[in-house]
């Protein structure tokens, strides 16, 4: 079933351009008007510079000429290497840009009927979980000297590259939004795929044979299911972003991985680091230059050695100015940030298997009737260090790695996908350093940051709030938004993505920063059916960074989990998409109530009074050592509830680790734990005991013979469980 598809602004490409066809007349799009206001927001526009319709260019412009390929895409004037390098990722599969540029038969220009032609396009770009579709009309900025002064293709008549930037230029704002950004955003935006950024460590790759190796397959079988890859060069501390290294390389600017191939070369295989054969890939440039000039660079001696005719037959040509082939070694040996992005929707993250998705849109939001505080991210450093750490879980070592590693990134920048826009690509000549210094002094001159208000955010507020931050703040962490999801069966690897509004649009009224993000997966009671007010057991954690996405690879075993997106610091609103990944069935819903609704039935009875949990930890001693054990399975019993867990084949030792919670309306009542033999025909009591809890007990630690039953051993075996219980009905 094909994805609904919404209109930018509300405008209908197809209405429009019958208007236009009735009236005889060209499109003008009065949302983005060929002005300076939609170029720039902070500079001038060049001298001379005007906008002209296709028409007024050349004689016979078409929107493709010979097809559409990777070569079509020149980089302008414009810093937008990242958007370059995904749109040139995107023009290698045919599938995908199909999906951006609809209707591309319909779009191109007939000769035969220039009647037809209304200077109308449009483009379609997945933002936050649905494809939007954008309307732009053929005027394009062009410099003094006649060229286009943004992306371009190298046919002077081919404008397929003009119009989808400027199709994204006005979903962001205006062209200068486009500066300075990461290529997992626009491929994201392009596809609606899920990018996973890959942090290299160039030492440990250079030197372990196993680790490159490891990689290699990586990006190989990444590649051969049609995922997009880029790759960037983060420059270190006191290094300028674009500066040139030796070798021909660019730092800061972002590359486009077109090939990832294998190749066998005699006595070169001996020295190869891929199981006798040479590791090879090939790069290419948003500029439409081949920079690299180390071996098997363009001219290089060491293609001397393959025939033409055996490099293609291998696969291993060049096919534009702006391709070069790197061997992985030398590839490792410089870059420092891939990013992959996995087009889910066709299943390509798995070689065998189908990943399924399931999403749910949130939004981090004060409580009702109370301002939001939207804090910046760049406040994020220096509130995070006064942070509060939660303890008894290794929470504080937890935080202080987030806090470290979100610093890392803020001060040095992400890579292809991390969180600050190091990929400023182009000629841009505005320095991350040259930018601190501008909000130094604007915080010295006593200027406000984007949402930042006197006082910050009280961490008393109302719990109804949905915007607590991340886990090192302990109070407020629990008032995000919650989502539960359960794996059953056995150990499931999932992919979780947190995808946040796109804010770059927001940037001419002078935000437009992305906030730090990232969330926590919590394990709860196999029974919960409201919000979690008690941190008990973490189940995985991913980093905070300031990007549009994060993403984590998992593999959790069965049970009811709790996955709370946050944002780094409490207070800062936003809306945001959770996207699941697995290969078996997942539901994904958020808890919204604090307490589980009761039944129709249950309405005539007592409110619950007491709350009480039940960890079953294990049972022991079920049976004797020469004896085959029995596959058991326990069941928990507290008034009307009951809780079963699944069969341990053949285990007289087994390790239950369930929780399960409880809101009682008799407190004296005893909960009962029995132990149960599964057969064919029928089950067997192996034994049971009960458990009297106090009103106000936390972790209380117990070991209990089983009693009555029919053991297979001379003991009856012992259970280890664990209950904690609170009168106060906001839970544990």
């Amino acid at each position: 079933m094909p994805e609904r598809v919404y209109g930018f602004q509300g405008q209908s490409f197809h209405k429009l351009k019958r208007a236009c066809l009735r009236r005889g007349k060209l499109f003008q799009d009065p949302l983005f008007p060929p002005s300076a206001l939609s170029l720039f927001y902070k500079r001038d526009p060049p001298p001379g510079l005007t906008w002209k319709r296709p028409r007024e260019l050349c004689k016979d412009p078409r929107l493709f000429v010979d097809g559409i390929s990777t070569r079509d895409l020149h980089q302008g004037s414009l810093g937008n290497c990242w958007m370059v390098a995904a749109t040139s990722c995107l023009a290698s599969e045919p599938s995908l840009w199909k999906k951006v540029i609809p209707d591309h038969v319909e779009q191109e220009w007939n000769p035969k009927r220039p009647d037809l032609y209304a200077g109308i396009f449009h483009f379609r770009f997945w933002r936050l979980g649905r494809w939007t579709d954008v309307v732009v009309d053929d005027r394009l900025p062009v410099s003094e000297d006649g060229t286009l002064l943004f992306c371009r293709s190298a046919t002077p008549r081919e404008f397929w590259s003009a119009l989808l930037e400027k199709a994204y230029a006005k979903l962001n704002g205006c062209y200068e939004a486009l500066e300075g950004g990461n290529t997992a955003e626009a491929l994201i935006d392009f596809t609606g795929g899920v990018s996973e950024p890959l942090s290299l460590d160039r030492e440990a790759l250079t030197l372990h044979l196993n680790q490159r190796r490891a990689l290699f397959q990586t990006l190989a079988k990444a590649h051969g299911r049609s995922a997009l890859i880029t790759c960037s060069i983060r420059p270190a501390e006191g290094e300028t972003v674009e500066s040139v290294l030796d070798c021909g390389l660019v730092r800061g600017h972002a590359y486009g991985i077109t090939a990832v191939r294998k190749m066998r070369l005699g006595e070169w295989s001996l020295l190869g680091g891929c199981g006798g054969r040479l590791c090879m890939v090939r790069m290419r440039n948003p500029w439409g230059t081949a920079d690299w000039t180390g071996p098997w660079s363009q001219g290089s001696q060491h293609w001397q050695q393959v025939g033409r005719g055996e490099r293609e037959k291998m696969g291993l040509i060049v096919r534009d100015v702006g391709e070069f082939w790197m061997e992985f070694e030398d590839f490792c040996r410089y870059f420092t940030d891939v990013v992959v992005c996995r087009l889910v929707e066709r299943s390509l993250l798995w070689p065998r298997t189908h990943w399924r998705e399931v999403r749910c849109p949130g939004e981090w939001a004060p409580a009702p009737n109370t301002p939001g505080t939207l804090l910046s991210r760049r406040q994020a450093p220096n509130l995070g260090k006064n942070a509060a750490k939660p303890g008894g879980l290794n929470q504080t070592q937890r935080g202080d790695r987030k806090e470290a590693r979100l610093g890392e990134r803020q001060r040095g920048g992400g890579g292809g996908g991390g969180g600050r826009a190091v990929l400023g690509g182009g000629r841009e000549k505005m320095a991350v350093a040259k930018e601190g210094e501008k909000k130094t002094k604007r915080k010295e001159e006593g200027v406000k940051e984007e949402g930042e208000v006197d006082g910050g955010w009280d961490e008393q507020a109302d719990k109804k709030s949905r915007c607590g931050g991340c886990i090192n703040h302990k109070d407020t962490f629990l008032h995000n938004p919650q989502f539960m999801f359960e794996v059953q069966g056995k150990e499931d690897e999932v992919l979780i993505c947190l995808q946040q509004e796109d804010r770059r649009i927001k940037r001419k009224d002078g935000g437009g920063e992305n906030l730090p993000i990232g969330f926590e997966v919590l394990r709860v009671e196999v029974n919960r059916l409201s919000r979690v007010q008690c941190v008990v057991e973490q189940a995985a954690s991913s980093v905070y960074m300031d990007s549009r996405s994060v993403a984590l690879r998992v593999s959790l075993g069965p049970g009811r989990y709790a996955l709370l997106p946050t944002t780094f610091q409490p207070g800062a609103t936003g809306r945001f998409l959770i996207r699941l990944f697995s290969h078996s069935h997942l539901r994904l819903s958020e808890l919204r109530e604090e307490l589980p609704a009761p039944s129709l039935w249950q309405c005539c009875l007592p409110q619950p009074s007491i709350v009480t949990t039940v960890y079953l930890r294990r049972a022991s001693g079920l049976s004797q050592p020469k004896q085959t054990a029995p596959d058991v399975y326990a069941v928990i019993w507290c008034e009307d509830d009951t809780i079963r867990t699944r069969v341990f084949k053949e285990d007289g030792n087994p390790e239950f680790n369930i929780r399960a919670i409880f809101y009682r309306r008799n407190p004296d009542a005893h909960i009962s734990i029995e132990l149960w033999s599964y057969g064919l025909l029928w089950d067997t009591l192996l034994g049971g005991a009960r458990l009297q809890t106090s009103d106000s007990e936390k972790g209380r630690s117990r070991v209990i013979d089983l009693q009555g039953g029919q053991s297979r051993s001379g003991s009856r075996g012992s259970i280890y469980v664990e209950t904690s219980s609170s009168e106060c009905l906001t839970d544990l």
